[in-house]
């Protein structure tokens, strides 16, 4: 489904792609990840949306941000909200549903294929649109999850859907050392 002329971005939905990776049991390394698209086409641009919570000494998202940034992926961000359900439980809220479809939008005419890197199956809509301009469009996710992490509809309304377990041994971090606490 790639074609090493086709001109390539990928569209990371970073708190959905975290999910998933994380349901599955891996991290990501994303060096690995941008070095496995550059060689799948031309990858002309890689992104990565996520929230942050504004106000916090230390994010834990941060130093992968910033890894990001200098590392040649546009990162998008904007501050996540904080509220407190009819529970009293505390939630954060930070879609980046509307940046990511901006931007690959804007970004179509550009390209001959994308690749979403999320399971949100508000992207549809996206993928169709993107579609209809002549762009394939891949999508990664998976359904190896209890639940599956990928809406029914945006599977099958993609060109191609990537099973992130599959990508396991090509973009995942190997798993660290626990760390013996001597007593």
């Amino acid at each position: 489904m790639f074609y090493k002329d086709d001109r390539l971005a990928i569209f990371i939905d970073g708190a959905n792609l975290y999910a998933a990776a994380r349901s599955l049991g891996f991290d990501i390394d994303y060096k690995l990840l941008r070095q496995e698209f550059d060689r799948r086409g031309k990858l002309t641009r890689a992104y990565y949306y996520t929230a942050l919570i504004e106000g916090d000494e230390y994010s834990p998202i941060r130093p992968l941000v910033d890894w990001l940034h200098y590392n040649g992926f546009c990162v998008v961000t904007k501050p996540a909200r904080e509220y407190t359900d009819a529970l009293g439980r505390r939630k954060i809220k930070g879609n980046m549903d509307i940046e990511l479809a901006v931007d690959a939008m804007e970004l179509a005419p550009h390209l001959d294929h994308a690749v979403l890197f999320s399971g949100d199956g508000d992207f549809r809509p996206l993928v169709a649109a993107l579609q209809r301009q002549g762009v394939r469009v891949s999508v990664v996710s998976t359904i190896r999850s209890q639940p599956p992490m990928i809406a029914d509809d945006l599977r099958r309304q993609a060109d191609n859907f990537i099973e992130l377990d599959a990508l396991r041994d090509i973009i995942g971090r190997p798993p660290r050392e626990p760390q013996q606490v001597e007593t």
